[in-house]
């Protein structure tokens, strides 16, 4: 019974040609999951050489040892010949272009002073080589992450070379200090030589110096004595020099005084002479003065006696004003009167006319019209007159307060100008008068004065001879007191030098006995350095760099890698996550298009109706993880430590997300294939496929122990790669348990399924449909 209905749901399958299309495309979901992405993804660090990047060398190279250095060109050029990108060496702005066009993947830049930073090891403040890498990241994030990888690579070529450099720079100098030592050692020999000479000449000037010594004090008394002396001929210089400088410094006020006198006299003489000259043409103007004012006077009087009848023009002037503007009014009026009789007059004539041919309501028109004219032409006559009538009114203003003016301010005004005049020509007779007395006072006053100015000038000259004697006799005792005083600074030195001298030759006596010591010990020293240097020279010397020396100073710390558990690729290492992740989804989509609920016949139980559903799922399961297997083995070259039980290990995953998602799906319909979608989702993220467990966020990471997914990358990873089949065999086994968990729970949903919908009905004639 149970294979009776197994087969049924087989004969139904196939008898449904739709239903067993879509069952054969989902057999390949798998495969388009696993097979093309892994295919796509299989080795793509192997296609690098394809990855475009930028390569601009900014580099100026700099001059070191003699030598010119360019790193940045001999980089850019080894990179040129790289296969680890495809390197394009370019210009900035080209460089800029592509990276806006998506033309490169990333830039790298070589600084101007790449070459430059490297000649700085031995300076105060050395300079580090940079490279400027910029990664197209919006281009593809993935490409970035590689990239700078490659620039680490290239960052560690460039300190090997650059390194190596400093080595050979190194040796080199050591070489060159092995050549000093040794011309340091022949001339420590030399220095040796004159120690001993030295030593020899210090015993000599010991005895010398005790000579020196006794002379010294000698001296310094015979010193004293002379001091004393000079002691009080600077004194009497100094009294001398001061008495001469009190007499000098009132000579010069006097000298001083008479200057200022005579000085003042002059510009007293300046002044008279000035003020005689101005006098005098003062005197000879007044008359010119009083003249013009006597001719002013006659012409105010003459305009005075005209006053009365520009008054009486003016008031005639605004009275013809007054009478234009009436008149202009009276025009205007006559003037639109009469055209308007005019124009009605020629009206009425023509009106006997005008009533044959026209009709009385195109006669009425005409007449408005000639009305309409009539006013527009008096608005014309009006605004024509209006400016007249303007002007004829300021005319008339303007001549009324012209008037006013004359009347008012301008006759007493003139009259008292004329009076004033009169007053002044008065008083110009007498200030003419004392004018010219002051004048002949100026002539009398000026004559003294020169008479002043002559016995000035005999005091001055006097003074300036007694001035020049005084400052004779006082440079005279001024040199004879800084004489004196110098004689007794000196005197003061010279005493206290042979005190010194005398304690020097003492301590010159002490100290050659300690000289007499430090040269025999020097003797010792240069003898034992001549060895020393001699020693340095020879183990500098034995140094022999080779290029082998240069490597390892380049690259003293070489790192051998020993891979456990070998993965030869990209596609190998992610193959258990996209292997899983493909028969998932292979498993969802059958539940799409297969009924899981409604048998082909009435089943005889509830287990009977889970054979005949299990059986279908289970059997497309294992046609997927056989046709995906065989697909990853033979088509993709999939290397694996063991094939039969990778194949069994994707049987058994395979069988559990049947199982899995049939038990969602059978349960809860489409609610249950959106659970699944849900556990799908966290698988990829928990699962731990990409990414270390430790990497993905701690929230996340309980999920990863629950899921079957996760177990099931474990398990591929086992059979792929590391060979630990212990490993594998735990992780199957607990898949195994999920699987044989949701089978389980299935089977008692079909027996209480089949209780509820079959436990009294009668059994259904064949090709009764149910309800799904």
């Amino acid at each position: 019974m149970k294979q009776s209905l197994f087969i049924k749901e087989l004969k139904q399958i196939t008898g449904n040609r739709m239903l067993l299309i879509s069952i054969l495309a989902i057999l390949f979901i798998p495969l388009l999951y696993a097979g093309m992405l892994l295919w796509a993804f299989w080795d793509p660090y192997s296609q690098l050489e394809d990855l475009p990047v930028a390569v601009v060398n900014k580099d100026a190279g700099a001059a070191f040892e003699g030598e010119r250095l360019a790193i940045g060109k001999e980089l850019a050029k080894e990179l040129g010949k790289s296969d680890d990108f495809d390197f394009h060496i370019v210009g900035e702005k080209e460089a800029e272009k592509g990276m806006d066009h998506q033309d490169y993947y990333m830039v790298i830049e070589i600084p101007a002073d790449f070459s430059k930073n490297a000649t700085t090891l031995l300076e105060d403040q050395p300079k580090k080589l940079e490279l400027k890498y910029i990664p197209n990241e919006s281009y593809n994030f993935v490409s970035s992450q590689m990239g700078e990888r490659a620039v680490k690579e290239i960052q560690t070529s460039v300190q090997q070379s650059v390194t190596k450099t400093y080595s050979e720079m190194i040796f080199d100098k050591i070489k060159v200090m092995g050549e000093g030592l040794t011309t340091a050692s022949e001339g420590s020999e030399e220095l040796d030589e004159g120690a001993k000479k030295l030593s020899e000449g210090a015993v000599q000037l010991k005895e010398n110096l005790v000579i020196l010594a006794d002379r010294s004090v000698q001296f310094s008394k015979g010193l004293s004595k002379a001091g004393n002396g000079s002691e009080e001929l600077s004194n009497g210089a100094s009294k001398l020099n001061s008495g001469l400088a009190q007499l000098e410094e009132g000579q010069n006020k006097l000298t001083a005084g008479s200057k200022e006198l005579q000085s003042g006299t002059n510009e007293l003489a300046s002044g008279l002479s000035q003020l005689q000259t101005g006098l005098h043409t003062v005197d000879k103007k007044m008359g010119e003065l009083y003249s013009g004012t006597t001719e002013m006077k006659e012409g105010v009087e003459q305009f005075q006696k005209q006053l009365p009848e520009l008054a009486k023009g003016t008031k005639e002037l605004a009275a013809g004003a007054q009478q234009l503007n009436t008149g202009l009014g009276q025009v205007e009026e006559q003037l639109i009167a009469g055209m308007n009789e005019s124009i009605n007059g020629q009206l009425e004539q023509y009106m006997p006319l005008l009533q044959q041919k026209l009709s009385p309501a195109e006669i009425a028109l005409l007449k408005q019209k000639i009305k309409q004219q009539q006013e527009k032409m008096a608005e014309q006559v009006r605004s024509g007159i209006a400016p007249l009538q303007a002007g004829s009114e300021q005319l008339e203003a303007g001549s009324k307060e012209i008037n006013g003016a004359i009347n008012g301010q301008l006759s007493p005004n003139i009259k008292a100008l004329n009076e004033g005049l009169g007053k002044v020509q008065a008083g110009q007779k007498q200030l003419q008068g004392g004018i010219h007395e002051l004048a002949e006072g100026s002539d009398q006053l000026t004559a003294g004065v020169g008479g002043l100015q002559s016995g000035e000038e005999k005091l001055a000259a006097g003074m300036n001879q007694l001035g020049e004697k005084l400052s004779e006799a006082k440079n005279g005792s001024s040199a004879l007191a800084n004489g004196a005083q110098t004689l007794q600074e000196g005197m003061g030195e010279l005493q206290s030098g042979s005190a010194k001298l005398s304690e020097g030759a003492g301590k010159l006596a002490e100290g050659s006995t300690e000289l007499e010591n430090g040269s025999i010990q020097l003797e010792e020293g240069t003898k034992e350095l001549h060895e020393k240097l001699g020693e340095a020279a020879e183990k500098a010397n034995e140094v022999k760099a080779k290029e082998k020396t240069h490597d390892m100073m380049a690259e003293p710390v070489q790192v051998d890698k020993e891979v456990k558990h070998h993965v030869p690729n990209y596609g190998t290492g992610i193959a258990p996550y996209f292997l899983s992740l493909g028969l998932f989804v292979g498993a969802l989509m059958l539940t799409i298009v297969f009924p899981l609920r409604e048998p082909a016949e009435r089943p005889a139980s509830g287990f009977s109706w889970f054979i005949g559903k299990a059986g279908v799922m289970l059997l497309v399961g294992l046609a997927q993880s056989l046709l995906v297997s065989a697909v990853l083995l033979f088509g993709l070259k999939l290397e694996v430590q063991s094939v039969p039980l990778f194949i069994l290990t994707t049987i058994i995953t395979s069988v559990a997300f049947m199982a899995l998602i049939q038990m969602l799906a059978t349960m809860w319909g489409n609610p249950g294939r959106f659970a699944a979608v849900l556990i799908l989702i966290l698988q990829l993220t928990a699962s731990a496929g990409t990414f270390p467990l430790e990497l993905i966020p701690k929230m996340l990471q309980p999920f990863n122990s629950i899921l079957p997914m996760a177990y099931s990358v474990r398990a591929f990873k086992a059979v792929i790669s590391s060979g630990d089949f212990n490993f594998m065999w735990m992780n199957n086994g607990i898949i195994a348990l999920f699987a044989a968990a949701c089978l389980l729970v299935t089977v008692l949903f079909f027996k209480r399924l089949f209780k509820r919908q079959y436990g009294t009905a009668e059994v259904e004639q064949p090709g009764t449909e149910f309800i799904r």
